[in-house]
This record gives C-alpha cells, sequence and structure tokens, in this order.
C-alpha cells in the first residue's frame, strides 16, 4: 500500500518560515504553494504542510497551540550519519533556529534537534544499522 505523509504545521509568517528552511536545504511544490500555505518536501513519500495560522485555523474548531510555549508534538527525521544531525542542526541555528537539548548518543542511534521560527520541534537522528543488533531499542529511544 502506497503511503503518503503529510504533516502540518500552523506558522506565523509563511515567508520567513519557507526561507528559514530553505537555509536547511529543503525544496517546495509550487504546485500547493500560495499566501497561505506552502508544501515542503522532505522525501518522496513525506511532505510538511507549513500553513498560515488564520488558514490553519479553518481546519480545526480546537485552539491551536503555541508551540514556544508547549509541546505540541516532535517531527523526527532520520538521516544518513552523526555528521548530517550536526550539520543540519548547525545549518536551523544559524537561520534562526533554538536547540532545547543537547545531542545524545545512545550508542546505536545518535540525536539531536531545535525548535524552529515557530516553535516546532525537531528531532534529526542517525541509527548505525551495524550497532542495532547489539544493543535492544527501549521504549525511551523509540520516542526520537
Amino acid at each position: 500500500m502506497a503511503t503518503q505523509i503529510f504533516v502540518n504545521l500552523p506558522v506565523n509568517d509563511l515567508d520567513k518560515s519557507i526561507a528559514f528552511f530553505t537555509e536547511l536545504g529543503y525544496t517546495f511544490n509550487p504546485q500547493f504553494t500560495d499566501e497561505k500555505a506552502t508544501c515542503m518536501i522532505i522525501s518522496e513519500n513525506i511532505y510538511v504542510m507549513l500553513v498560515v495560522k488564520s488558514f490553519f485555523k479553518t481546519f480545526t474548531h480546537l485552539d491551536i497551540a503555541d508551540a514556544t510555549s508547549v509541546t505540541e508534538s516532535i517531527i523526527s527525521l532520520s538521516v544518513e550519519s552523526r555528521e548530517a544531525v550536526d550539520n543540519l542542526v548547525n545549518k536551523a541555528v544559524a537561520a534562526g533556529a533554538t536547540t532545547p537539548n543537547d545531542p545524545v548518543d545512545h550508542g546505536f542511534m545518535y540525536e539531536s534537534g531545535f525548535q524552529d521560527l515557530d516553535g516546532h520541534l525537531w528531532s534529526l537522528f542517525y541509527m548505525d544499522p551495524s550497532a542495532i543488533n547489539q544493543e535492544q531499542p527501549t521504549a525511551e529511544t523509540n520516542a526520537a
């Protein structure tokens, strides 16, 4: 079964969000981009819709979480190496992100992350396939 994942995130300033994620190397699908939203391409089947808050509000009757003061979710993405984790976090910080936690080395998995311009939490991790058989993941590390 083919599946695509679209994560929808409310943003304050769409242009600033696009500039921020462009600095991290992401691209956007122009077919799904206008003044209200954009479709950021994470991979062939994973996309993040960055949606201006006023438009995002039309999708829900609930309040929109202020991600700068509460945790709504953590978006976790795997990357190809430990260096890629650090490089992407460094790019994010250079583009205006903050880092809420220090990197964590679980042996078989290395992770770090950032809080984007709107407060959304992003976790980046590299899992070493050769070390996975030697160490069994726990619920704590699965929450990456």
